[in-house]
């Protein structure tokens, strides 16, 4: 039990950070403003719990599959390649905007469940919860990532409804990069020389 509450905190903490300014917080931070947070939140969980489902699983995959060097220095390459995706920022696309602003509210958890799922497959929360599955207990990263999701997503709905719609994305765009840098750099070490 315990590497399942390890798994749980580091992906809740991972993925939570990996949202901060990604795609599909700013498409909650849009549904937010024409819907109710609650149906938008019951969405996002379906779609990312479904998701990282699939990401748990390929993870656990390649976990069986590769040596633990291998994986260790995959993953903090790929953690510091997180960071710089992080850095360059995310924005929705004009179609992504215009999907949200045709939604009716009756809908509102299909159509924020459907626009999410589409978001997230293979957007860089879904590949850092494959990474995380290559390494820690599948269960506590799935439960982890999905939650700390839904919890990133649940936070720029407030701090939207809140503040407005405009959060210091730079800021946070740069302390995401930055922790990605360190979990990245903390493999990679593990990996070369533990």
């Amino acid at each position: 039990m315990n590497g399942v509450l390890v798994a749980f905190g580091v992906s809740f903490g991972a993925i939570f950070v990996a949202e901060m300014g990604d795609k599909s917080q700013l498409m909650a931070l849009t549904f937010a403003t024409r819907f109710r947070a609650i149906p938008i939140l019951v969405g996002i969980a379906i779609a990312t719990a479904a998701v990282h489902a699939v990401s748990v699983l390929i993870g656990a995959i390649l976990q069986v599959s590769l040596p633990t060097t291998l994986i260790e220095i995959a993953a903090g390459v790929l953690f510091i390649g997180f960071g710089i995706w992080t850095l360059r920022g995310d924005t929705l696309t004009d179609a992504e905007r215009a999907k949200v602003e045709q939604t009716g509210e009756r809908n509102a958890v299909v159509t924020a469940s459907v626009a999410f799922f589409l978001a997230e497959v293979g957007d860089k929360t879904m590949l850092a919860t494959i990474t995380l599955a290559t390494t820690y207990a599948p269960l506590g990263v799935w439960l982890g990532s999905t939650l700390g999701m839904v919890a990133a997503d649940g936070l720029a709905i407030v701090v939207g409804r809140v503040l407005g719609t405009r959060l210091p994305e730079r800021a946070v765009r740069i302390g995401a990069a930055i922790l990605f840098f360190l979990f990245g750099s903390a493999l990679l070490v593990e990996g070369i020389w533990g």
